[in-house]
């Protein structure tokens, strides 16, 4: 519980934490955006990251964050380089895991039995090969959803030259539209004066299409 409180609180207060990490460890602070960037898109286990949210708050920071006097600031360039690699990496390892491992915990027998239907398999790596272009692209602006989908990318077998096309071109997309969100408008008095709501609303804005899906599911039944 310590520990998504502390995350939670880590969120909702970017502005304030990154500032002192700055301040703090100086340079170092390139190697932690990078290291989150690239878990959260990487690894299917840590979904709960803050991808969004931290690339509009770097992005603030590119342009300088005054507080009580002092500033802390980032390499804009410097930022949006070392975070679309990470992206790319990220969601690549975890294509990596979902080709590799997953499909081999898919297929696990219990009692005789495939733990996945093969048909299932199958109908996603069908899916993939159809669909997986604008999913690639689509799921890099939906927490949770982006880090599941580059790994049920691998376990649907997806083509990885396609993959890797699609995979650069939603990292970058990502990654540079956030940062420079933050970067236009994350000084604004008002945004300054309201980032934890401003963050709230990037965190809903990302889960929108999960609703919207969820919404139509329900309804087509």
């Amino acid at each position: 519980m310590d520990v998504i409180k502390g995350l939670i609180d880590f969120i909702l207060h970017l502005d304030v934490h990154l500032f002192a990490l700055i301040q703090d460890y100086g340079m170092w602070i390139y190697l932690m955006l990078f290291l989150i960037i690239f878990v959260e898109t990487g690894l299917v286990i840590m979904p709960l990251l803050p991808g969004d949210s931290l690339l509009f708050a770097a992005g603030t920071f590119c342009a300088g964050v005054k507080i009580s006097g002092e500033t802390a600031d980032l390499n804009l360039w410097i930022v949006l380089g070392l975070l679309i690699v990470a992206a790319i990496l990220g969601d690549g390892l975890n294509y990596f895991f979902g080709k590799t491992i997953g499909l081999k915990v898919l297929k696990w027998r219990i009692r005789g039995k495939q733990l996945v239907k093969q048909k299932y398999i199958d109908k996603t790596h069908a899916f993939y090969e159809k669909h997986g272009s604008k999913t690639i692209i689509i799921a890099r602006f939906v927490p949770i959803v982006r880090t599941f989908a580059p790994f049920v990318a691998g376990i649907g077998q997806m083509n990885y030259a396609r993959f890797l096309q699609f995979n650069i071109i939603g990292g970058v997309t990502w990654v540079v539209s956030l940062t420079l969100l933050g970067y236009f408008f994350g000084n604004l008095p008002f945004v300054q004066e309201n980032f934890e709501t401003v963050i709230f609303g990037i965190i809903f804005l990302s889960i929108v299409p999960m609703i919207v899906a969820y919404m139509k599911a329900k309804l087509s039944k």
